[in-house]
């Protein structure tokens, strides 16, 4: 479901006399339906950058990555928005959200914007919402106003909305108290039964165990400086 082949990536400085940085080098995984495979190793070995390369806001030197049929190297822009609407889900550390929308119609908009009916968006929003332990009067507020945990709580609502074939998971239980925790991984155990394809960071090692089938240190794609 998610492959990426031979992938490469470069940054350049041009604050610094257009010096260019080669980040990651020659990036070959696969990650099979209902599989959960976890980005390992050291602070700065490229996890975050790899996770951006596959949701297409960092583009490849490189290589081709897959998802499904739709290689995001070559794809058109709107083919990359369609495919994050219908496909590839993208739970990261930080809510981005538009200003002064209900936190009740952020959690609803991706099941929305795939043709699901509002009345069920909504019920489906409410599910997730009280599960994660967002009280129902904060519902009608943004959640520009919360807290970071309850932001974070709120990113992961909108993230399991929708049943994404694939999914990307950026640190989804940090900071989680353990009663919110074990609702995130539960949600991640069944999106894993209903066959999706998850790539993950996950410094807390114990939900590394439980939840993923494999690990992918990615320290050995980082070039050796000479």
């Amino acid at each position: 479901m998610i492959e990426l082949k031979d992938v490469s990536k470069t940054f350049t400085l041009h604050n610094q006399n257009s010096a260019v940085i080669e980040v990651i080098n020659d990036v070959s995984l696969s990650v099979a339906k209902g599989e959960c495979v976890a980005l390992t190793g050291a602070s700065g070995a490229g996890k975050s950058t790899l996770m951006r390369m596959i949701y297409g806001n960092y583009m490849t030197q490189a290589g081709e990555i897959l998802i499904g049929n739709v290689d995001l190297v070559q794809a058109e822009p709107r083919d990359i928005i369609a495919l994050r609407r219908d496909v590839l889900g993208y739970v990261s550390q930080f809510l981005r959200v538009v200003p002064r929308v209900p936190t009740l119609d952020v959690v609803a908009e991706p099941l929305r914007s795939v043709g699901v009916s509002s009345a069920e968006a909504e019920a489906r929003a409410k599910e997730l919402l009280s599960q994660l332990n967002i009280p129902e009067r904060l519902w009608s507020l943004s959640p520009t106003t919360f807290s970071g945990g309850e932001q974070q709580r709120v990113n992961i609502a909108r993230g399991f909305a929708h049943a994404y074939p694939a999914m990307l998971l950026d640190e989804p239980t940090a900071s989680l108290d353990a009663a919110n925790r074990e609702v995130v991984l539960s949600l991640i155990e069944q999106a894993k039964v209903r066959g999706a394809a998850i790539i993950g960071i996950f410094h807390d090692e114990a939900a590394r165990d439980r939840v993923c089938d494999r690990e992918i240190d990615v320290s050995r794609f980082t070039p050796v400086a000479a």
